[in-house]
């Protein structure tokens, strides 16, 4: 990775100090995981660690890692990748054979996730010289590499990556240490040792986090949400420690089950049809938020139902309307009341958005009521960020083989065929077919994009907003070289 676009000013009061201090909003087990279903916390200490052929900066870019250039075949189906002269942590050789084997034991340990379907448009990884390697594609996919510098492909040799980073021994906290580029088969850089910080990482919980970057003792809190970001508003904090990602993902409420109210798409819809999506988050204050009634993130490159949000020839109360007539139909052939229950995470935020939920619901003849952390529930809100800015990223997380309880085989099956589609645009048509599939099966009640917010004290660089929610901590260790 190249380190001439983190020397960012700003950062030099902070060399003297010997780490950085990062606090991700979570549970403090967090950082410490070694699984495939990584937390947020988890996936910054694997990219950190654990390089893959790309990697993403802190702008959310693509960048070399592994692979110090590449080229990409005009019918764009191969991709070479140009492996670094490096060694792995035990001395073995990087070399395209190894990296082959370890790219092939992380796709094969993501089976059964939605990054696995994701990664099933792959179809043959090859050797083609002893640092070149070619990545063959089924069909043409604009936005390979973003999707190849997730941290899950991060690749290790008996469970050890080439870094950036090494991780030293810690119990609560992790300490992370900048590897010098020399170690990395990049050109050594003068006075390294004096200019790289320790990231010293941690998972809190939300309220802790808040007070100690108020108190002083935190200089970076990542991975705020909707359900905690009223904590960021109070409090001496200045307007410009606050950040927010314009981020681009999946935000509302999934079916937990297909029975009584549920049990058939009208009834699905009516709910989706009963929210003011634009007063939705309105006691959030938030500029620039986007409502939208679609599953896949509106305006993304080849989006095929750009003019696609639903029921735009209806009023709000023209809406409701129908939907108060399907609710009363089943209510008066069930013989009881309408009610539902939600599952949210804690925090102030959800407390909020329960009550809108609430007051929507309501008036279409809904009663919701708010499940109890670890209680089973009718909806639970979904609130995730995209891998990358493609339509399948977003109708994967509802295939069936993910058991979804509510979702829709004739779309999975459209989406299964994009993968062999010759062009990008047949592969767009279809995906835009399975997203109205999906409408016809009511999968998913969306809101319109997460919320992603962090807290970074001034001075500190390597840090910036970006449309994936991604912070790696490489960056932030990085102060100025002269």
């Amino acid at each position: 990775m190249s380190c001439a676009g983190l020397l960012l000013a700003g950062c030099s009061s902070r060399a003297d100090e010997g780490a950085v201090s990062v606090a991700v909003i979570g549970d403090k087990d967090d950082p410490f995981e070694s699984g495939n279903r990584l937390s947020y916390a988890g996936q910054l200490v694997r990219e950190a660690t654990s390089e893959g052929l790309v990697a993403m900066d802190e702008t959310g870019e693509v960048v070399p890692a592994i692979a110090e250039r590449w080229i990409v075949t005009e019918d764009g189906l191969s991709f070479f990748f140009r492996i670094r002269g490096s060694d792995w942590p035990d001395g073995d050789e990087l070399d395209a054979a190894s990296v082959k084997a370890s790219l092939e034991r992380a796709i094969q340990s993501l089976e059964g996730t939605t990054l696995g379907l994701d990664l099933q448009k792959i179809d043959e990884i090859r050797v083609m010289a002893d640092r070149v390697l070619e990545v063959r594609l089924r069909g043409p996919m604009p936005q390979f590499l973003q999707m190849l510098a997730q941290p899950e492909l991060g690749l290790r040799l008996d469970g050890q990556g080439t870094g950036p980073m090494r991780r030293l021994e810690g119990d609560e906290q992790m300490r992370l240490q900048p590897i010098a580029p020399q170690f990395r088969g990049l050109p050594e850089l003068r006075a390294w040792d004096d200019n790289v910080l320790d990231v010293v990482i941690s998972g809190i919980p939300a309220q802790r986090a808040v007070d100690a970057f108020r108190n002083g003792e935190l200089e970076i809190v990542l991975n705020g949400r909707m359900s905690s970001f009223p904590l960021a508003e109070t409090g001496p904090l200045s307007s410009g420690t606050l950040r927010l990602d314009a981020t681009v993902g999946l935000f509302g409420l999934s079916f937990r089950n297909a029975r009584g109210l549920l049990a058939t798409a009208e009834r699905r819809e009516a709910l989706s049809m009963a929210i003011d999506r634009p007063r939705l988050l309105q006691a959030f204050n938030l500029a620039g938020w986007v409502p939208t009634t679609r599953i896949v993130a509106p305006g993304l490159p080849g989006d095929r139902r750009a003019a696609g949000e639903r029921w735009t020839g209806q009023s709000l109360e023209e809406r409701r309307g129908e939907a108060r007539r399907r609710i009363a139909e089943w209510t008066s052939s069930a013989g009881t009341a309408a009610r539902l229950s939600v599952s949210l995470p804690q925090g102030p935020g959800s407390n909020l958005l329960f009550e809108k939920l609430a007051e929507d619901f309501a008036s279409i003849g809904v009663t919701l009521q708010r499940a109890q952390p670890g209680e089973a529930a009718d909806l639970r809100l979904v609130d995730r960020l995209a891998r990358y800015a493609g339509a399948r990223w977003f109708l994967n997380q509802f295939n069936c083989d993910i058991s979804q309880p509510v979702c829709s085989p004739d779309a999975d099956v459209l989406v299964d065929q994009s993968l062999d589609a010759p062009t990008a645009d047949e592969a767009a048509n279809l995906l835009a077919g399975a997203e109205g599939a999906m409408n016809d099966a009511e999968v998913f009640i969306p809101f319109g994009a997460p919320i992603r917010w962090s807290l970074v004290r001034g001075g500190v660089g390597g840090f910036s907003e970006n449309r994936w929610g991604r912070h790696p901590l490489f960056p932030l260790a990085i102060a100025p070289i002269s």
